[in-house]
């Protein structure tokens, strides 16, 4: 599994256009899970209270998922994303101190706009 610190180095790889062209070609490959994770980490981003070390390690996650070769190439069929999901996950409770309820609401909205309704029993429980 890997660290926080170990994401970190992925940071490069993140850019706002890339996140959103990232998105829009692979949400409905990549899963309501992994887009929600991805939205989360996303609007706590956006967040003025998060500190550098948190910025950092969200810039990561982020980076990882942009990436196209990452450990578990991206076009395989289930097993692809979930090396993206660990990692986001990984980010996620790392800075879980900065994910407020408005920021979960904001990433269940934008999630159900995306996936409709039923996305919700997919997310239920994840953070």
């Amino acid at each position: 599994m890997r660290t926080p610190q170990e994401i970190e180095k992925y940071q490069d790889n993140y850019s706002q256009n890339g996140l959103q062209r990232k998105i829009k070609a692979v949400a409905r490959w990549a899963g309501a899970k992994v887009i929600y994770a991805v939205l989360l980490l996303y609007y706590v981003l956006q967040s003025p209270t998060i500190s550098k070390a948190d910025k950092s390690k969200i810039y990561g996650a982020l980076g990882y998922f942009i990436l196209p070769t990452d450990l578990i190439a991206d076009f395989l069929p289930i097993a692809g994303y979930s090396d993206d999901l660990a990692a986001l996950m990984i980010a996620l409770h790392a800075v879980s101190s900065n994910i407020t309820p408005e920021i979960k609401a904001q990433a269940k909205a934008k999630l159900s706009k995306w996936f409709g309704e039923r996305a919700q029993k997919k997310i239920d429980g994840m953070i």
